[in-house]
């Protein structure tokens, strides 16, 4: 049984590990991973055809533990208990919940002091107390309902029949609205800001502006953040990176730190679909930085070490790199070839592509290839994808990667080869 500590507004946790209110769904997964034969049977929820109206939510039924993430930010709005008996709480030291100790009402003020009378949820029957980020729910018998109205701690209850808690929840903010889309898959509750324990001295990405000439891409903006040094440490610092293809490993190192890895391309799988009959491969392996918390990869060539290629991952929920990247916001500007009228289709005349457009939206305002490669990805030491295949179409010197659901999954951009300025290997240290 879990020895945990509540933190209201803030976190669940114990000596070995913490969830924080406002943590990306990765760093949940990766806390998870650490705790394997403590925690156990995890299940992932999520919608394969409406990711973004559904919440992501993280199961742990053998813990009683729900933690619930927005769909658009993927990051942690609500944990909620909904198991008691397969838990111990604390608050401040103070335990109110174990085998030994019921959370009955009269346990839960003696803890956390006196607060507002209740709310009743007529439909189920369930009577809330709510602190500030924290709420209490108590199944209430019918034959007390007509006087809930002075609150729950004005009923008067035979002994031992006290209301127990049956459910807590842990949220950000001064009231937990229990308020559902018309869907009935996503509650509204307000979100934290990513908590600075979890920057982890790496750059987050607030947004992603694709540079672009009126037919090819020429770099990226980045609008990140990261933790402050020095008199500001302590809070976010907000930089403004440029990236463009010809760039040096070393500039772009030096525009966005370190990466979090690096890759080198075993194989190129894409060169069969080359015009070119020979296809011999290269004497040396061209490598990525990988950025997994601003979405982004950058491939340098072998010979160059300059950078020829952008990927842009939208991390849905459905996809073989789920939870590798987080979203990459961007936005990419293109303008239309197609006549047809268009959501996406500005009054300046450029389509707006960002990570949450449909393709079928996309391709009504694009010539794009109309027959796609199918990608198929699959590790090396498990040939099955449990997720199927994706669709890749070509548009200039850009590769939408587009799942079954019609979101798009990745963004490639490259410099065409014959675009890129040719160096004599000698000269490259």
């Amino acid at each position: 049984m879990l020895d945990l500590e509540i933190v209201p507004e803030r976190s669940l946790g114990c000596d070995a590990w913490e969830f924080v209110l406002g943590m990306h769904f990765s760093q949940a997964v990766s806390i998870i991973q650490s705790q394997v034969g403590t925690i156990r049977g995890v299940q992932v929820l999520y919608s394969d055809q409406n990711p973004l109206s559904v919440d992501l939510v993280i199961n742990m039924p053998q813990d009683g533990i729900r933690l619930i993430f927005d769909p658009v930010a993927q990051r942690l709005k609500i944990i909620e208990i909904y198991n008691m008996k397969l838990v111990k709480l604390r608050y401040s030291g103070m335990c109110f919940n174990s085998p030994e100790i019921t959370p009955s009402i009269e346990q839960v003020e003696h803890c956390f002091g006196a607060t507002h009378p209740g709310l009743y949820d007529s439909q189920r029957h369930l009577f809330a107390l709510n602190f500030r980020g924290l709420s209490f729910y108590f199944p209430v018998d019918s034959k007390f309902e007509p006087g809930y109205a002075h609150g729950l701690g004005s009923l008067q209850f035979p002994n031992g029949g006290s209301p127990v808690v049956s459910r807590t929840t842990i949220y950000y903010g001064s009231q937990h609205q229990l308020t559902r889309s018309a869907s009935g898959g996503r509650c509204s509750a307000p979100l934290a800001d990513l908590p600075l324990s979890c920057y982890r001295h790496q750059l987050h990405l607030r947004r992603c502006d694709v540079l672009r000439s009126p037919t090819a891409t020429l770099g990226l903006r980045l609008h990140i953040y990261t933790e402050a040094a020095g008199a500001r440490a302590g809070s976010p610092a907000a930089r403004r990176r440029v990236v463009r293809f010809g760039d040096s490993c070393q500039a772009v190192s030096r525009a966005l730190a370190a990466p979090a890895r690096l890759y080198y391309k075993a194989d190129d799988k894409m060169r069969i679909h080359r015009p070119t009959a020979r296809r011999r491969p290269p004497p040396a392996s061209d490598y990525f930085f990988n950025y997994f918390t601003l979405g982004l990869d950058v491939l340098f060539d072998a010979r160059t070490h300059q950078v020829k290629k952008f990927v842009l991952h939208t991390n849905y929920p459905g996809h073989y790199n789920f939870n590798m990247y987080h979203r990459c916001e961007f936005e990419l500007n293109v303008q239309p070839d197609k006549c047809e009228s268009n959501a996406l289709v500005e009054s300046l005349g450029a389509v707006s592509i960002t990570a949450y457009s449909k393709w079928e939206s996309v391709s009504r305002a694009l010539r794009v290839c109309e027959r796609p490669v199918v990608l198929n990805r699959a590790s090396s030491t498990n040939t099955t994808n449990p997720f199927g295949s994706t669709f890749c179409y070509g548009y200039q010197d850009m590769i939408f990667e587009v799942m079954s659901n019609n979101y798009i999954a990745s963004i490639t951009l490259y410099q065409p080869e014959g675009t890129r300025p040719h160096y004599a290997v000698s000269s490259i240290a």
